[in-house]
């Protein structure tokens, strides 16, 4: 058969996935689903480019590293922008089809959850919502083993003849990550003396603010369409999502900014 358009983006397969749950079916229902699957597919994206960005870096390949970033940021403003569709929607649109999700809650997405923990925000805990075996188990176990993002960003500037200190270096991966003096102050020399190194790191915090503003957007979107509601699947809701508000991934890049000087 010859591939076409359709084949090859496999259209047919793509528009059957939307199965509404309503009964009957409820107009706004399809939005919601359509606006989570693309998120997901996202997900997926960012997660492939972190990879290839990851790789870049252990190669020393600095430019492509910077081109990777640039385009993980654009899909990220792609990810923001997409709660503006998403408010297009009313709470009692949303409440019309609310019930028929039962248990199902954004909590449970493991793509977002392995992005996390890609990005050092990890928790074992999250793995007791997945099942042993699945998919998303194994996923998540071997992202949680893995070196952080940042991890990865200082043995890149070891490459460059940057003193990283062992205890940062060698540090376990499991646990959060540590603003460090010394890393800062090492920072600071980039910007001043690296400027190929420094734009990496200004993507790298515009990055980290577009996570934030991503949290920020979402849990306002909850906000104003289920208020202070207990979520879907049990999940805390409003409440939980507050509490994940304002956590920069890259503490001592926001850290130096008080120390930048004229000179």
């Amino acid at each position: 058969m010859e591939l076409t358009y359709s084949t090859y983006l496999k259209i047919d397969e793509l528009t059957d996935l939307q199965e509404l749950c309503s009964k009957p079916n409820e107009h706004d229902e399809m939005l919601f689903i359509i606006i989570h699957q693309a998120y997901e597919l996202w997900f997926k994206q960012i997660i492939h480019e972190l990879d290839h960005l990851i790789k870049k870096l252990g190669e020393n390949d600095v430019m492509t590293a910077i081109k990777t970033q640039k385009r993980i940021n654009t899909i990220l403003k792609v990810i923001v922008h997409q709660v503006d569709i998403l408010e297009t929607m009313t709470p009692l649109e949303f409440l019309s089809f609310r019930d028929y999700l039962q248990s199902a809650s954004g909590f449970q997405s493991y793509q977002f959850r392995e992005l996390e923990f890609m990005l050092g925000k990890k928790n074992l805990n999250v793995l007791d919502r997945f099942e042993k075996g699945s998919k998303a188990y194994a996923k998540l176990a071997q992202r949680f083993e893995e070196k952080t993002f940042w991890d990865y960003f200082l043995s890149f500037l070891t490459i460059n003849d940057y003193t990283i200190p062992e205890e940062v270096l060698n540090r376990d991966i499991t646990k959060p990550i540590e603003p460090n003096k010394e890393i800062q102050k090492m920072l600071l020399g980039i910007y001043k003396n690296s400027p190929v190194i420094a734009t990496l790191c200004e993507l790298m915090v515009d990055f980290d603010e577009g996570m934030q503003e991503w949290r920020y957007r979402h849990v306002k979107m909850v906000e104003r369409t289920i208020g202070a509601k207990m979520g879907t699947g049990g999940s805390d809701g409003i409440k939980y999502l507050q509490a994940t508000l304002f956590k920069p991934l890259f503490e001592d890049l926001w850290t130096i900014r008080s120390e930048f000087t004229n000179d």
